[in-house]
């Protein structure tokens, strides 16, 4: 059999839900409830893009020029958008992660992080995803296992599903936060925050996607009395699937996906949950620092209503 170029699948299921997570970034591949798709897929016989699905470690979005500081020493980090000389999303995209536990219902993804050229720290890090009554449930736990402090952040980048064949266009969205991060076109890097009220990226009510380009994290989420944030995209046939998470993440960016092949192009809202800002290693807004043996935790969920 070809090895798929996401590496080994492992299926979990519970009553009609059924989720695939792969090897190859310890990422998801696919979550369906009933047949109809509640984060958008891609092919088992595709390569991963646009992040689709992957965690985010140890830092999410955007680092400009790959550089930053950390108890007064300066690092750099290779440039994996070069054209925008910006380092993104981390290190472990396109690493090999390990199955630590797979049972019918959950499954758990492990990696050590070894110390590479600009992150001289070792990171150990598990993903349990695992379905219930309530939808997905994943869970991201990071143990600081070397001898020094490091800097430390997450996100995960899960596309939500518009339904059927179409584009997030038709669908209708409501997002839960006050304020949006915003950033200069040529790089994306933040330039500061304005709050949502009385501009076109106010979805605290519901109300349609249309021709709006979004790629922009947002954050003074507003929490429901269990601590959540959450997410809802509504679809043409009246389902709406709905991503929240807890107080570990302190923003969602909401990307409509415009920048990606044509295919791909705005056929999920890519949903994000990150516990520390873009270009967060520069500035050190958000940054968990781990002493060793320290760990951290921080959960996001999904399901469809």
């Amino acid at each position: 059999m070809t090895i798929p170029p996401s590496g080994d699948q492992f299926e979990i299921n519970y009553k009609r839900q059924s989720a695939t997570i792969v090897e190859v970034g310890g990422g998801i591949r696919s979550y369906t409830d009933a047949g109809r798709d509640v984060l958008q897929p891609y092919d088992r016989d595709a390569m991963c893009d646009g992040a689709h699905g992957a965690p985010l470690i140890p830092w999410p979005n955007r680092l400009a020029d790959g550089r930053y500081g950390f108890d007064g020493t300066d690092y750099q980090v290779a440039l994996t958008e070069p054209a925008k000389h910006n380092a993104i999303h981390g290190f472990l995209h396109w690493r090999p992660w390990q199955m630590v536990d797979h049972e019918s219902d959950r499954v758990v993804m492990g990696v050590r992080l070894f110390p590479l050229m600009g992150y001289p720290f070792r990171l150990d890090v598990q993903v349990e995803y695992a379905l219930g009554a309530g939808g997905l449930r994943v869970t991201t736990t990071a143990t600081n296992s070397g001898e020094h402090a490091l800097p430390y952040g997450c996100g995960q980048h899960p596309y939500l599903a518009p339904g059927g064949h179409g584009t997030v266009d038709g669908c209708t969205l409501r997002l839960d936060a006050a304020s949006r991060i915003t950033t200069d076109e040529e790089r994306q890097l933040p330039t500061g925050s304005e709050a949502v009220a009385g501009t076109v990226f106010d979805f605290r009510e519901p109300r349609k996607v249309g021709d709006l380009k979004i790629d922009y994290a947002f954050t003074d989420l507003l929490r429901d009395g269990d601590g959540l944030a959450w997410v809802h995209l509504t679809g043409r046939d009246g389902r709406t699937s709905q991503l929240w998470v807890d107080g570990g993440y302190t923003l969602i960016e909401l990307y409509t996906a415009d920048t990606l092949a044509g295919p791909r192009r705005r056929k999920g809202l890519g949903t994000e949950p990150m516990t520390c800002p873009p270009n967060a290693f520069a500035t050190g807004r958000g940054v968990i620092r781990l002493e060793p043996g320290q760990s951290t935790a921080a959960s996001w969920g999904a399901r469809l209503v």
